[in-house]
């Protein structure tokens, strides 16, 4: 026999649970807050939506147009391009030429007959790209027991096995040819380097400035022609130097509507046909 003031706590403990059990089901209390024995338990926030940012997913999913792809202004039969273009398609198949700029940092494996593994690697950071088609080329630059070393690689040849991208970044100039003038410590890499991992979705643009050796130079980098932003001439220049540089600049090229060349669309077709081109050797090796 249950005692009075037994019976009526356990009374209270049902009519508890039923309230709670009601409370439940009208949705007033969440099942997370409810317990076996009509306890609640420590609150826990609810899960947060995952909010995808159609703005990043676009700029990742943007394709790079290597710029060799793109003609140059001539007159030129058209139909020399495409047939570059094809055979530019084939070796990129065989070979996986990555994403660079200039100023950016690779590693190019090239076959060397007369080296004892039968292949020879170079490191150095990217000083200049040039050419179109089948010619193009990208110069490397490093600077080897105390002596500056360059290799111009032509970047549909054959005999490239490798093309590894150590560092990916841009520079705010097109060339770095002034590196030639500057500090060793700008043009010296490590030829074991490690690549470097970057987080960024974009590209990162390295601005800086480089010391430079004193005068003379192998150019008159201050020319206007050279449009150089990663040098601060006013450490470098005494005031006949600006005169004589003011004196050769042009200052009316930069209205001349002539020297513009438009190539979005040029660029969106190209985008398209090699796409197509992919998807074909895709499906057949499928």
């Amino acid at each position: 026999m249950l005692s009075v003031r037994q019976s009526h706590g356990t009374n209270m403990a049902l009519c508890g649970r039923s309230l709670l059990l009601a409370r439940y089901r009208t949705g007033i209390l969440t099942p997370a807050r409810l317990l076996s024995d009509g306890e609640p338990t420590a609150f826990k926030p609810p899960v947060k939506p995952l909010i995808i940012d159609k703005r990043a997913s676009q700029e990742s999913q943007k394709r790079f147009l290597s710029p060799e792809f793109i003609p140059p202004r001539s007159r030129k039969n058209p139909l020399t391009h495409y047939v570059e273009r094809q055979d530019m398609i084939e070796r990129r198949k065989v070979l996986n030429i990555p994403e660079f700029y200039v100023g950016s940092i690779l590693a190019v494996t090239v076959a060397d007959r007369h080296s004892n593994g039968k292949s020879s690697r170079f490191v150095g950071i990217c000083i200049e790209r040039s050419g179109h088609g089948l010619g193009a080329t990208f110069l490397l630059r490093n600077i080897i027991d105390g002596q500056g070393v360059e290799i111009r690689y032509e970047l549909y040849n054959p005999l490239i096995q490798d093309l590894q991208v150590l560092k990916l970044e841009k520079r705010v100039d097109d060339k770095l040819l002034y590196l030639r003038d500057a500090l060793p410590e700008y043009s010296t890499f490590d030829v074991n380097m490690k690549p470097v991992i970057s987080h960024n979705s974009e590209v990162p643009l390295n601005q800086m400035q480089v010391k430079m050796r004193p005068r003379p130079w192998s150019k008159r980098w201050e020319q206007e022609k050279h449009n150089i932003k990663g040098i601060n001439f006013d450490y470098y220049l005494l005031e006949k130097h600006k005169e004589r540089a003011k004196k050769s600049a042009r200052p009316w090229d930069k209205f001349d509507m002539l020297k513009e060349y438009d190539t979005s669309k040029i660029e969106k077709a190209i985008l398209e046909e090699i796409s197509q081109k992919l998807s074909q050797s895709d499906g057949r090796t499928s």
